[in-house]
């Protein structure tokens, strides 16, 4: 199945993609051993040393490639995020500070495990992340459309989006843009970027899903996929002839940018 029918049938119902990933009996185990331990934990030292629980809320904020630095989060998670020169905030990937400020312990001590953003909070978070992973493992495309899709509301200029790998890798996508032009200077991506396309189509619904589309469709002809092919296994095989489908063609005609 191709990137754009792929990213579609996710997309058209969260809900009930989400529903499915739930039912994953590895995310339900997780997920109920989080909420009834999470309100236990008091303290940053409790929270790191509950190894289980601490990757499970790494996870559900997009860092669960870092849940192995502990002496680095216990950093941010003491200085917490009310000073603007505290070590989260001052970090350029934003996904700290929002950890550090949903498991506020520098502003709330011992009960800071109990707001809704450390408890059903997280776990609507896991559950998204978890829905965008699963997607990535046939084919990464869909993976970085949700993704966009989840954080385009939030996007209010576009160094926002350039210092972020995964939102620049999709906008350059979408535009036709090479890897190449990510050496660029900085200013120069932004400026481009905002030749071509208006920021504030991003909070549009119908834009976005435009948007999207042309991102899916071009990312497809670059990474092409078959039903025995991913994106990945792609750049180990040999060479082959992969059609592409009726709904991808009708997709592209309608792409005016």
């Amino acid at each position: 199945m191709n990137t754009y029918t792929s990213y579609q049938l996710i997309a058209k119902d969260i809900p009930k993609a989400i529903d499915q990933v739930e039912a994953q009996p590895v995310v339900k185990r997780d997920t109920d051993y989080y909420l009834a331990n999470i309100g236990n934990i008091k303290t940053i030292d409790d929270f790191v040393k509950d190894t289980r629980l601490f990757t499970y809320a790494m996870k559900a904020y997009g860092l669960g490639d870092m849940a192995y630095a502990k002496a680095f989060m216990v950093k941010a998670l003491k200085e917490g995020v009310s000073d603007s020169d505290s070590f989260a905030n001052k970090l350029s990937d934003k996904r700290y500070a929002a950890f550090v400020k949903a498991f506020n312990f520098a502003a709330y001590g011992s009960t800071a495990t109990l707001f809704p953003s450390a408890q059903q909070g997280a776990v609507d978070k896991y559950m998204r992340q978890t829905l965008e992973e699963n997607a990535g493992e046939t084919n990464q495309g869909v993976r970085l459309a949700l993704y966009f899709q989840r954080k385009a509301p939030d996007i209010t200029n576009w160094y926002d989006v350039l210092a972020d790998t995964a939102l620049a890798s999709v906008v350059r996508t979408a535009l036709g843009l090479p890897d190449s032009f990510a050496a660029a200077e900085i200013d120069k991506q932004a400026q481009l970027f905002e030749q071509k396309l208006d920021i504030a189509d991003f909070k549009d619904t119908d834009k976005l899903n435009k948007f999207l589309t042309r991102f899916t469709s071009l990312w497809e002809i670059n990474n092409p996929t078959s039903t025995a092919t991913t994106s990945v296994s792609v750049l180990f095989s040999q060479p082959t002839t992969v059609g592409i489908s009726t709904d991808l063609m009708m997709a592209m005609q309608k792409l005016k940018f």
